[in-house]
Formats: C-alpha cells, structure tokens, sequence
C-alpha cells in the first residue's frame, strides 16, 4: 500500500495519540508543528503498523520513528540486556545524533535510551546493557558484537526502526542486518526509514515488513526548490585557490574529498591560509571525530573537510553550500553530499569543482540525479565565484589546528581498548573486534570489504 503526502489534516503534536509525557517534553524543547513526514507516518506507526518512509537526510526522519517507538514504549520496563526497541543506522556519527534528540525525550517518559556502536569500550557498553535498556539505537557491526558475546539479547525487541536503510545497503551492512532482525520476534513491528526503497532495499522489505503503508513526503532526486546547484569548470593550477577563497566564506561548509590523505591535506592548506577547517575522515578516533564534529556545529570551525563514508551520519543545520572538491563518484554520493545543505526547509548551495577532463562524467552524474546544475568557467576573485558562493580573500594568518579536551562518552564510560569483548568470529564470519563501522563485511560475507577510499 503506498500512500503519497504532500499535506495532512494532522497540524499539532497534540493531534496525535502520544503519551503527555511526551507531549510536554517536545512543548519544553519548542517543538509543536511536525514535519510532513512525521505528520505522513506517525498515526500509522503509533496505531501499530509497519511503516515505510520514503524521505531524504533533514526531513525530520528522526522524530518521525523516534516518538513512534518512545510512544509504544511508555508503560514498560526491559530486562538485563534485553532491549525493549532497536534503532539500527549506517554510522557512528548517524548514532549519536539520533541519540541527542530521543534522550532527552525518553528521559521525559523514565525510559533508558543508550547507544552501542563501535570505537568506544565495549565492557562499558556491556554494563549499560545488563542495567536494562528500552531503546537502543546501533549501528551494525557493534550490535553484532555484543549479540556473539551475549551481552545483547534481541528476543524482545519489537519495535525496530531502520534509518538510512539505503545508506546501510551501498556500505554492504544489509548481511548483519538480516541477521538481527532474523533474532527478533517475526510478529514486531517494523519502520524502515530511506530515501530510496528499490533494489536490496525492497528486498529487506519483502522480507521483513507485514503489510507495510508507505509514506513518501520527497523526491528521490535533488530538491530543486530549496537547493541551487553549480558546476565550476576551474583549471589544475587555479583549484587550490578557488578552494580556498571559498573556504574563506561566511557561514558553514562542507568540503568532499575522495581520500582520508585528501582530507587532512586539505585541511592543512586551508589552515596555513587562514581558513579554520576540521579534517573528518574513517582514520581517526571517534573520540577525534566527535570533537572535530561538535567543533563545526559550534562554530569554532566553519569549514569541514571530509570523505564520503565519515560524512554519511553528519546531520548539522545552517550549512549553507556543499562543496565537490572532488566530483561525486556516483549520482548517490552526489545526492547524500547535497543532503548535508538545505536541512528541515532551509536552502542552500551546492557546488562542484571540475576540471576539463571531468566534465562530460559530471554532467552525466547530474542528470542522473535529476539535478539542472548552471555550469560556468571561474578564476580566483570572479565575481560570479563571489556571488554564488561568498568567496573571499583568506586572511593569510596561519590558523593553528583546534585542541580540545577529550569530552565525557556518550555511554558514560570511560575510554578502553577498542577490540576488548570483541575477539572472535561474530555474524557473518567475519572478526568482529577491529570492525570499522566505515568497513562494512564483503559481500561474500568471509572478511571485512577492502576500499580503495577511506
């Protein structure tokens, strides 16, 4: 059953069938008028039926699942290391943000809401686990971890909601992910949240999913209404420049690069110019990352460097332009990348440096996207550079790159070794205690996929 909302009677948070509890929780954080597709899923999803939702990055996708599943919650209580509900996402990044918005809201109800994934200690995760947690929210490989080493028990967990499921199919997680739902009561309910629902991911449906209404509140392509998009034909000799006048702009931007050596190359030339940039790439530490995060959505660093797998779980308002440094390598990348910029309604910009060689990949990749980019020749200091992006003359002050002290973990433990708990063969086959959330497992399902990027 597919149902397309472009509007709904449902105006007010008070209009649905969400505990008071709840309701105040949201009236103290300002929130009051849901986004379409919350107003699209959340009556279905609270009167208990299996949902798709068909929305990209920054539509709201969050609450849309989250206040379904903390609504059928209220009233419980989990067992030691059995989790009540799972959310399963793509990325670290991806679970933390998730995490800072249903927190506070599960707090509101006394429910526990904790994470587990990977980069962070896995005993401590295990201890938060045996308290007893409603709402889970992980990301695959760790959540394998701790199913093979017994310190995460699925049999009653019966509300799921899988975020990005899309995401979670191109990075190769759909193998675990088949085998945690396969140890989850067959008769839960399901919400599956993607901007597309085609190819393995209407196999996961298929499988999974009982009779699901589908939601459908975005196109599959690029917004065109709230996003400008632009090809920038630059020379090999003038794209460092370019670059770095565009980073010198007011307010927030993302730059892609291919590579993690990319990524801090870069970030060290904007730097010495006087561009205060991050650099976020799979190589680092999540401790590393979340710092190097937090500092972009707080400002210290207005310009973020980053590769394609570490920016999949970035979800930061007011990023106002997307810069391709490097071209998109597919027409999926290109529209994850533009997701990161015109967030819950806002508009943004959307740029891509080509050179001559790149051209006609480009214009193919744009089309695909359904994206009708305006494509010009510029220079370091045009003035159609300037107007479209804001870009100015760096100061030239060197920049030192930010320390910060290590924040407290989200889990409230402290730092540890990494692979301990996770030694040994988990799902799949493959070894789970130097599982990158970043390295998803072959295909074949015998190791961990090799890239050739981050």
């Amino acid at each position: 059953m597919s149902i397309t909302f472009e509007s709904t009677s449902v105006t007010s948070f008070e209009d649905l069938d969400l505990p008071r509890a709840l309701l105040g929780a949201l009236r103290e954080q300002g929130m009051t008028s849901p986004f379409p597709i919350q107003s699209a899923t959340l009556p279905d999803a609270l009167a208990g039926r299996d949902v798709l939702g068909r929305a990209q990055t920054g539509s709201g996708k969050t609450l849309a699942f989250g206040l379904a599943l903390l609504g059928r919650l209220g009233g419980g209580k989990a067992r030691p290391k059995h989790p009540r509900a799972l959310v399963l996402v793509p990325t670290r990044e991806l679970a933390m943000q998730v995490a800072d918005a249903l927190i506070p809201l599960a707090k509101a109800m006394n429910l526990w809401c904790r994470t587990v994934v990977g980069g962070m200690a896995f005993t401590r995760q295990a201890d938060v686990l045996n308290r007893g947690v409603d709402l889970l929210i992980a990301t695959p490989g760790r959540l394998s971890d701790h199913v093979r080493q017994g310190t995460c028990v699925l049999s009653d967990v019966n509300f799921i909601a899988l975020d990005e499921a899309d995401q979670m199919a191109d990075m190769g997680f759909l193998p675990q992910v088949r085998e945690i739902l396969d140890l989850t009561p067959p008769g839960g309910q399901r919400l599956l949240f993607s901007a597309t629902l085609d190819g393995d991911v209407k196999k996961l449906v298929d499988r999974y999913l009982t009779d699901p209404v589908e939601h459908s509140v975005a196109p599959v392509t690029a917004s065109v209404d709230t996003m400008d998009h632009y090809v920038f034909q630059v020379s090999h000799q003038d794209k460092q420049s370019i670059v770095t006048e565009i980073g010198a702009r007011e307010g927030r931007t993302i730059m892609f690069v291919r590579t993690k050596h990319h990524v801090d190359r870069l970030a060290e030339r904007l730097r010495a110019r006087g561009v205060a940039a991050g650099a976020l790439h799979g190589g680092k530490t999540q401790g590393q990352r979340n710092r190097v995060l937090a500092d972009f959505k707080e400002g210290h660093t207005p310009v973020l460097v980053a590769t394609d797998v570490a920016a999949r779980g970035i979800h930061v308002d007011d990023v106002s332009l997307v810069l391709h440094v490097d071209p998109a390598a597919d027409h999926k990348d290109y529209l994850h990348r533009a997701g990161r910029t015109a967030r819950a309604g806002a508009s943004g910009t959307v740029v891509t440096l080509v050179t001559h060689d790149q051209r006609r990949t480009v214009r193919r990749m744009t089309e695909r996207a359904g994206v009708r980019a305006e494509s010009t020749v510029v220079r370091p200091g045009d003035r159609e550079l300037a107007r479209v992006t804001g870009a100015r003359e760096p100061s030239g002050v060197p920049v030192p790159e930010r320390r910060r002290e290590p924040q407290p973990r989200r889990d409230g433990g402290p730092r540890g070794n990494r692979h301990q708990g996770g030694r040994g063969r988990g799902f799949g086959g493959h070894r789970q205690g130097g599982f990158r959330e970043g390295r998803p497992p072959r295909r074949d399902g015998r190791g961990p996929a090799r890239r050739t990027r981050d």
